[in-house]
């Protein structure tokens, strides 16, 4: 008979979309075919009435996204890991099973992201699907990026990445989380065929986006890429904003100020990609420059 799936759950929230927790974690409740260890991470709250199975750790202020996963991933346990967002849910019992028989089938698959769904109806942004070449979204593909409110890894690929990027507080750790993973060896892999869901909602309501967005983009390549394409990635990101943001100057003087932040402020540790890992990205579509 085969072993029944042990999964650790990190659902992070700061507290204040209490209809939109309670609806994640009575998605993830639901799941069948697999046992469960679950926490719920208040970063800078204390959670208080979760039902039964949930265990509360609370977090004395807000530290950021990256580093309120990585707590709750200190205190959860099985072979596999998910993280949700509060604001995301599950709407299929057999999430989990699926997303892991897909894992188990495939050991070179090392993260797996769904597709993401607004669950009003509302058209779901073309960002959700981490691809260039964006094509359908129920289209399943290797990436190089992961939209970060619901994904899942063998619990040792998490622990071999080193964890989400803790310094960058929000903005593309689910960038470099995908990176390291194909780092291993492994791939970082879209299923458009399983589905989560999520409000459509406009990134720029954080109120430092464009700064974060900036100074993030010159970390990640500072602690994740051999020095010489360093430039060649800031660069090419640096034009595409420009041309991005050219009747926004407000935006663009937010993103130049945290792209000098990003050259002048530490990253953290640094643990450049082999270049094995670029020529096995650059085949698989997407060399780490753009």
């Amino acid at each position: 008979m085969k072993a029944v799936p042990t999964v650790g759950v990190v659902l992070l929230t700061q507290g204040t979309r209490p209809d939109d927790l309670d609806r994640a974690i009575r998605s993830v409740l639901a799941q069948t075919g697999v046992r469960l260890d679950i926490v719920c991470v208040g970063n800078g709250w204390q959670p208080t009435g979760l039902p039964d199975g949930v265990a509360a750790l609370a977090l004395p202020e807000n530290l950021g996204i990256p580093a309120g996963r990585n707590r709750g991933a200190d205190v959860v346990t099985g072979d596999y890991i998910f993280f949700l967002d509060d604001d995301a849910s599950i709407p299929d019992p057999l999430f989990l099973d699926a997303a892991i028989a897909k894992l188990r089938h495939n050991p070179f698959i090392g993260l797996l992201q769904p597709r993401v769904d607004d669950p009003s109806g509302l058209t779901s942004p073309r960002r959700w699907i981490p691809r260039i070449r964006k094509g359908e979204a129920t289209h399943s593909s290797p990436v190089f990026s992961v939209w970060e409110g619901a994904v899942v890894l063998p619990r040792t690929v998490f622990d071999a990445t080193g964890g989400w990027a803790e310094p960058f507080f929000y903005a593309h750790e689910g960038i470099e989380l995908a990176w390291r993973v194909w780092d291993q060896g492994l791939r970082a892999w879209y299923a458009g065929d399983l589905e989560a869901n999520h409000p459509v909602i406009q990134p720029t309501r954080h109120s430092d986006y464009y700064r974060l967005n900036a100074r993030n983009r010159v970390w990640l390549a500072r602690r994740n890429l051999p020095a010489v394409l360093i430039p060649l990635y800031v660069g090419s990101w640096t034009g595409i904003q420009i041309l991005r943001w050219a009747r926004n100057p407000e935006a663009l003087r937010a993103w130049f100020g945290g792209w000098r932040e990003g050259w002048l402020s530490d990253p953290g540790q640094r643990r450049p990609m082999s270049w094995r890992t670029v020529g096995r990205m650059t085949l698989a579509g997407r060399p780490p420059i753009v």
